[in-house]
């Protein structure tokens, strides 16, 4: 069976065109079709493609045999405009101004009539132009059409001739030079190719189960689920902004929403989904949090209590309880969060509750005793009048089960990084969605799943079996930044078989290796990292092509000030606040995910790994901090598209190529 994009109708056809959908779908596996999309100017309907790169455009008419015979009836006693015509000059116009060398030559057009016999089709429509075939109803038989298609494929194809081909007849698939970081480092002074294309994989996965029309909805009995794993770099955050866009397109009545767990990278989505639709309005964009906060069920707004009194309760309850347990402060708020992620509401819930994966087992007495230390901090938290940012979520389940009428519903949400969401967050989300017309798009990473990451998909609600794709090439970076990442990454953790970390590294273009700058002091390493970007603006790099990731945010806040006062403040920014051309952006690790930018500085991660050694840690707790660093790093060295600088204080690990563990 022929590969299809995508692989249902999407809208509205006649049956004629319907028809001939499914005779190509029926083609051999060494056939690809394309659809071309309705919301599209005029053109042909489809593009066939074979493993032996010949091609041909088809164009489908749905007129019926009444139809052609009281045209020709009407053309004996004056001109008429025959069935077939309008279509027959639109292909032929798209075939003709195709950028394409040769193309009259490899890329036939292909004209359909599905309801006309050859005989009326000879006797009413004169002979076609060059490079256009008539296709009867006789042709058009599950035994006839494909050798009779095959014969009148073109010649082949380059495969630049394709891509050509590719870009007019699919021009959703173009991706502006603003959305790629391939783009030069320098200021270009001359013209060049500025846009890229979605690759086959990519697109298969863009277009598959868009269909949201009401006839759809009413066939359907679950909610439409779709899972885009991949790589680091493989585009998921880009098909989530091109599904978007595509549903806005088709149905722009459908109320959609796209959530994801960080401020800069909802900013960033934000920007790039403007850029990308000329500027459409029509979708909602949240961080969970901030979506939880706008619809918040009573007034006033939820007090969230700051880190360091959170530390103080924290400490208070641990002493009182734990203090004489194995169980560190760290664990107990830990044992919070984890608890407050999932709809676990009583004591015996939490005796009965799962823990796998926690990585230290709980007896039922010692649960008996960390329940009574959360009901502690918890006490301690009401008397302040303060919510910590476990409360939120379950605070709107609260209103959810009471239906409370403020919450709203959406026929559409998309999810970028979703690794990172607890499975009370996705029971909301799966609440504010209605089943049999809603559509929930993920995009995942597993290797960056150190937040959320004690969950399975099914855990938190979504049967993912059979609804899941995976992208296992990264677009993003070089073969060099890639295999560096990579080394470090099974350096560190060598036993890891969850982490999908195996892109084909040969794939990716080469460029510079990533660059570890050894230094004495942290007041060195800031003063380096100034030297190294005044470097790349005297060479006319653009501030915005420059990212530095700092392992705290005490760091990011001290770069942020110390750029400021170099280059000013209205050109350095942290990406929580939007992003304007012209600015450098500075953030800490945990806003990176998400981001990406052609020239990426990593500093400060010094501290994290030299924490891993500390004597307080137990030795779970010790693995805990290991795994969980080494996947931040992973996913902090490839957010760079093309180069990478690594600053170290102290003597470099062999992890990073030093000589030293």
């Amino acid at each position: 069976m022929a590969t299809i994009l995508p692989e249902h109708p999407v809208g509205s056809y006649p049956r004629e065109t319907i028809r001939v959908f499914r005779l190509l779908k029926q083609l051999p596996d060494s056939f690809v079709i394309w659809q071309r999309l309705t919301i599209q100017d005029h053109g042909p309907s489809f593009l066939v493609y074979t493993q032996d790169e010949r091609c041909a455009l088809i164009t489908v008419v749905p007129a019926t045999l009444t139809d052609m015979r009281q045209a020709h009836q009407q053309g004996l006693f004056g001109a008429t405009t025959a069935p077939g015509t309008t279509e027959t000059e639109a292909l032929n116009q798209f075939r003709t101004h195709l950028d394409v060398a040769d193309a009259l030559a490899c890329i036939p057009g292909l004209i359909l009539f599905p309801g006309i016999p050859v005989v009326d089709l000879q006797t009413a429509l004169a002979e076609p132009p060059p490079g256009i075939v008539w296709g009867a109803r006789e042709d058009l038989t599950s035994e006839a059409f494909l050798p009779w298609l095959v014969s009148r494929l073109g010649s082949r194809c380059t495969p630049e001739q394709f891509e050509r081909l590719r870009r007019a007849f699919s021009p959703e698939i173009i991706i502006p030079c603003q959305l790629t970081i391939r783009q030069s480092l320098v200021r270009a002074t001359e013209p060049v190719l500025t846009e890229y294309l979605l690759s086959y994989q990519q697109e298969w996965v863009l277009k598959y189960d868009l269909e949201l029309s009401e006839e759809a909805e009413e066939a359907n009995h679950e909610l439409h689920l779709q899972l885009v794993n991949g790589v680091a770099g493989s585009g998921k955050s880009l098909l989530l902004l091109y599904r978007a866009r595509l549903l806005r397109q088709f149905f722009p009545r459908k109320r959609m929403l796209v959530l994801t767990h960080n401020r800069p990278l909802i900013r960033d989505l934000q920007h790039r989904y403007h850029v990308l639709s000329g500027g459409d309005q029509g979708v909602e964009w949240k961080t969970f949090f901030g979506w939880c906060i706008a619809y918040w069920p009573t007034s006033p707004r939820p007090r969230l209590i700051k880190e360091y009194e959170q530390r103080a309760l924290l400490q208070q309850a641990w002493e009182q309880h734990l203090a004489d347990t194995s169980i560190s402060l760290d664990l107990f708020k830990s044992e919070i969060d984890w608890l407050k992620d999932r709809l676990i509401t009583t004591r015996q819930g939490y005796r009965e509750a799962d823990r796998s994966g926690r990585g230290f087992a709980l007896k039922e007495s010692m649960r008996d005793r960390v329940y009574e230390a959360i009901l502690a901090y918890q006490h301690l938290l009401n008397a302040k009048g303060r919510l910590d940012f476990g409360d939120v979520p379950r605070r709107i389940w609260r209103a959810l089960i009471e239906e409370d009428p403020h919450l709203p519903t959406y026929d559409v949400i998309l999810i970028d990084e979703a690794q990172f969401f607890a499975p009370i967050w996705f029971a909301i989300i799966k609440r504010v969605l209605p089943v049999q017309r809603g559509q929930i798009f993920l995009v995942a990473d597993p290797t960056q799943g150190f937040l959320k990451r004690r969950q399975s998909w099914l855990a938190s609600g979504f049967n993912v079996r059979g609804h899941t794709r995976r992208l296992d090439r990264c677009y993003r970076t070089t073969r060099e930044i890639l295999a560096f990442a990579t080394r470090f990454y099974q350096h560190r953790l060598p036993d890891d078989e969850e982490a999908l970390i195996a892109a084909n590294v040969q794939q990716t273009p080469s460029g510079l290796p990533p660059k570890v700058v050894a230094l004495t002091s942290e007041q060195d390493e800031l003063t380096r990292v100034v030297k190294e970007v005044k470097a790349l603006v005297a060479a006319e790099t653009p501030l915005e092509h420059i990212l530095i990731l700092h392992a705290d945010w005490q760091g990011a806040n001290r770069l942020l000030t110390r750029l400021g006062a170099e280059f000013g403040t209205a050109h350095v920014t942290h990406p929580k606040e939007g992003v304007q051309p012209e600015q450098i952006r500075v953030c800490q690790l945990g806003s990176a995910t998400g981001l990406e930018s052609p020239i990426v500085f990593l500093v400060g991660i010094h501290r994290l790994l030299e924490a891993e050694g500390s004597l307080r840690l137990s030795e779970e707790e010790r693995a805990e901090q290991i795994r969980d660093n080494t996947r931040k790093l992973y996913m902090a060295m490839t957010r760079a598209g093309q180069r990478l600088v690594i600053t170290y204080v102290g003597e470099v690990p062999r992890a990073l190529g030093g000589t030293h563990t």
